[in-house]
């Protein structure tokens, strides 16, 4: 098994390589979604960018109550998963590139439930791109599940590693924080 450091260097070297099919018409508002609109049509680095089109999201969602934070995530989750199997279909690739809402849900989790801060929107950025590249188990366990399900959950996963760390530093490390 290659080393983390090899997989991120392949990925950043290869970009698209993973949706190279080409797709049958234009794409459809489902492909449209699971792309985060133009975010997963970018030339380089579509997830580190779709994680970046999270980040307004992510704001607005701090705004809400727990029970709606709650409700509005498995919402989200339903519509990243039908989304991403849906374009996976149309790039006919399962976890094709484009396909960014899956790291949209996992900085979305990596946020949920802290108090929104630019400091913290950015130490989350890191730790979840960090967790998502690095793929600890279950994560990469969850990554070879070739279905739009699997594509999801291990972003999830990646999301929730990010959201322990963080939630780690603001506990110990609150001045670093404002």
């Amino acid at each position: 098994m290659p080393s983390p450091l090899v997989r991120l260097l392949d990925r950043l070297s290869k970009p698209g390589q993973r949706g190279a099919a080409r797709p049958v018409g234009g794409p459809d508002g489902w492909t449209l979604v699971a792309a985060w609109g133009p975010c997963g049509f970018s030339p380089f680095a579509p997830g580190t960018v779709g994680t970046l089109g999270a980040i307004p999201l992510a704001w607005a969602v701090a705004r809400l109550e727990p029970l709606a934070t709650w409700c509005f995530l498995l919402a989200f989750f339903a519509l990243a998963v039908h989304s991403a199997t849906r374009a996976g279909r149309y790039w006919r690739v399962v976890d094709a590139s484009p396909i960014v809402i899956d790291e949209v849900l996992g900085y979305l989790v990596a946020v949920a439930f802290l108090p929104f801060t630019w400091p913290t929107a950015l130490a989350a950025f890191l730790l979840f791109r960090l967790f998502d590249i690095v793929k600890p188990w279950p994560a990469s366990r969850l990554d070879r599940w070739k279905s739009g399900l699997g594509v999801v959950l291990d972003d999830v996963a990646a999301g929730l590693y990010a959201w322990a760390g963080l939630w780690l530093l603001l506990r110990f490390l609150p001045g670093a924080f404002p």
